[in-house]
């Protein structure tokens, strides 16, 4: 890519300004991140915007409990102290 400064454009007349669907933006975007950065580098590239399922602060809750900042670090004191496997 050629450094795209987003100051620096200007819009054309041309352009349009309709939305499209999301599928189509989406199959658009893709079909250009392909043919721009190759199939792995663009699949990395989507894994950095991939939206996770569930509900992260209810989970946590499940597994951690009402446990403490001060007995997390606690624990991880009494694991370090562990001989490495």
């Amino acid at each position: 890519m050629n450094g795209i400064s987003w100051a620096n454009l200007r819009v054309n007349q041309n352009m349009k300004t309709e939305a499209k669907p999301m599928a189509e933006i989406s199959r658009r975007a893709t079909h250009i991140l392909f043919k721009e950065l190759g199939v792995v580098d663009t699949v990395r590239f989507l894994n950095l915007f991939t939206i996770g399922q569930g509900d992260y602060t209810k989970e946590r809750e499940k597994w951690l409990g009402d446990i403490s900042l001060k007995d997390v670090i606690s624990q991880i004191k009494e694991e370090r102290k562990k001989p490495q496997q």
